[in-house]
């Protein structure tokens, strides 16, 4: 695997354990139903001594891999969200309870493929056993509503180690998500530090620099040529996609990769790879928006596809850092973001679907995959007020269900596509739709997304990750694992829409 930018010895080891014959073997035999669970075992003894037996044992008649793994490792469990309380709650009142429940304390550095934190954490909740980049941000709605405004600087604080040590802020605060980060998030973090917390503001800042560098740094000026999560197009403008160095199969979810490239050529599985894991860093993963088949996963093209979500989060970022640099600096970021504005409009927006969609850069084309990644750039503020209207008339004909907005207008077994909704695209719906002053509408997300919540935490007392939107009270599916319990951004959402319906009565 190729490593992050400053790797460590721990790093070092954990990539020589993903890469070993035991480890392998492992994640093929299907010992663990999800793949994540072996990649974030833990060693009992020196991993050298423990590959070294397994090289002497593993072709014996009698050996067994199950015993064997049993005896040497350390196997996690899910984080366990079901209170044990005889007490009947409100939604809110679960909410509270589970924050203590999905923090962790700074970590002492025994898991072995994590990458310690010196800062207590939020983590999602389930399988998710630890920190997620964009996930963090709409859990601190939460957080702020719940008055824990210490815990989200310690969010910040974390981020902005991570990020030193590895030159931008990862996945997650796991070793195998080194070389991928997720939609940038830092600058939307700003909102809560105030301004008498000077330090603070001024290491946020050094880590929005870092974040853009990370985006924009580029091997070639090519132009129609793709360089990193750089895209020049043929009038020498640059946007960016998502992308991974790394040509191997995720350790998380080795055995999926794995099958799903086994009916490619040897020369594409590095490709397909990459495309999987862009895709991972996108955080739609995954989606009719990264295929090019919608039915069919193996047919994913993430690396070929600029993102307006994405170039809409780096316009965000652009505009932030120019209000927060003096002089020559700043003019160069509002150039930049000026640039980008206008290249989003250009390329991104359908006057075949009246919405914005991604971009195809390598056939010249837009993708017909209409998404509610449409809705950034009213969250950004550089949609027309035309193209405003478009976009709110789209969510409220074709988007808008019973329980909320449906991710994409696609119906597919990807979780990132309908009937599935998702916590956070329904807060930048609605901060888009408010910005551009449609309030009825976003009213009516908000109601219908909690009404969904609430309805389903009465019947089974949990909140998930994500919800069947088109008919509430169907069973959630999609994806590579199963729907997980929580959940960190479907509580920071929830309770972030209360406060905001509260405020309107």
């Amino acid at each position: 695997m190729t490593r992050p930018a400053t790797p460590n010895r721990q790093w070092q080891d954990v990539m020589t354990f993903f890469d070993s014959q035991l480890f392998i073997d492992v994640q093929c035999a299907g010992l663990f139903p999800d793949s994540k669970t072996f990649a974030d075992a833990s060693p009992n003894r020196p991993l050298s001594e423990i590959l070294s037996e397994y090289d002497t044992v593993c072709e014996k008649s009698d050996f067994d891999l199950n015993e064997f793994v049993k005896r040497h490792f350390t196997i996690p469990s899910p984080v366990d969200v079901r209170l044990n309380d005889n007490e009947t709650l409100s939604v809110n009142k679960y909410i509270n309870r589970m924050w203590d429940v999905l923090t962790k304390p700074a970590d002492t550095g025994n898991d072995y493929s994590l990458f310690p934190l010196p800062h207590p954490y939020i983590v999602p909740g389930g399988r998710f056993r630890e920190v997620y980049y964009w996930d963090t941000f709409f859990s601190a709605l939460g957080l702020a509503v719940s008055n824990k405004t210490g815990l989200i600087h310690d969010l910040i604080k974390n981020f902005l180690v991570i990020q030193s040590e590895f030159g931008c802020i990862p996945n997650g605060n796991r070793l195998y998500y080194a070389t991928r980060s997720q939609p940038p998030v830092l600058a939307l973090m700003g909102r809560f530090v105030s301004e008498d917390n000077q330090q603070l503001k001024a290491s946020l800042l050094t880590g929005l620099q870092r974040e853009y560098h990370f985006w924009m740094q580029r091997q070639t000026e090519h132009r129609e040529a793709a360089s990193f999560r750089n895209v020049m197009l043929e009038n020498g403008v640059v946007l960016n996609r998502y992308f991974d160095i790394n040509e191997s199969p995720r350790p998380e979810s080795y055995r999926e990769d794995k099958h799903l490239a086994e009916d490619l050529a040897t020369e594409d599985k590095g490709k397909f790879y990459q495309h999987i894991r862009a895709a991972c860093e996108s955080g739609w993963d995954f989606s009719s928006r990264w295929l090019q088949d919608p039915q069919s996963l193996s047919s994913i093209r993430t690396c070929e596809i600029i993102p307006v979500d994405l170039n809409c989060l780096l316009y965000h970022l652009e505009v932030t850092l120019a209000q927060q640099s003096e002089g020559e600096k700043a003019e160069v970021y509002l150039n930049n973001a000026n640039t980008r504005a206008a290249a989003i409009l250009q390329y991104c927006w359908s006057d075949k679907h009246s919405y914005y969609v991604d971009y195809h850069f390598p056939s010249r084309q837009q993708t017909d995959v209409i998404s509610l990644a449409g809705v950034m750039p009213l969250y950004v503020g550089l949609a027309t007020p035309d193209q405003a209207t478009l976009v709110a008339e789209k969510l409220q004909d074709h988007f808008l269900c019973e329980g909320g907005l449906v991710t994409t207008l696609n119906t597919t077994s990807q979780q990132w596509d309908a009937p599935n909704g998702w916590a956070p695209l329904q807060w930048f719906a609605v901060k888009g739709l408010q910005r551009y002053g449609f309030e009825t509408l976003a009213q009516t997300v908000m109601q219908r997304w909690n009404a969904l919540i609430e309805k389903h935490y009465t019947s089974q007392g949990v909140i998930l990750e994500k919800y069947n939107v088109v008919t509430p009270g169907s069973a959630v599916g999609g994806g590579e694992y199963e729907v997980q319990l929580g959940f960190g951004w479907s509580n920071g959402v929830y309770q972030d829409f209360s406060q905001m319906l509260n405020q309107k009565k």
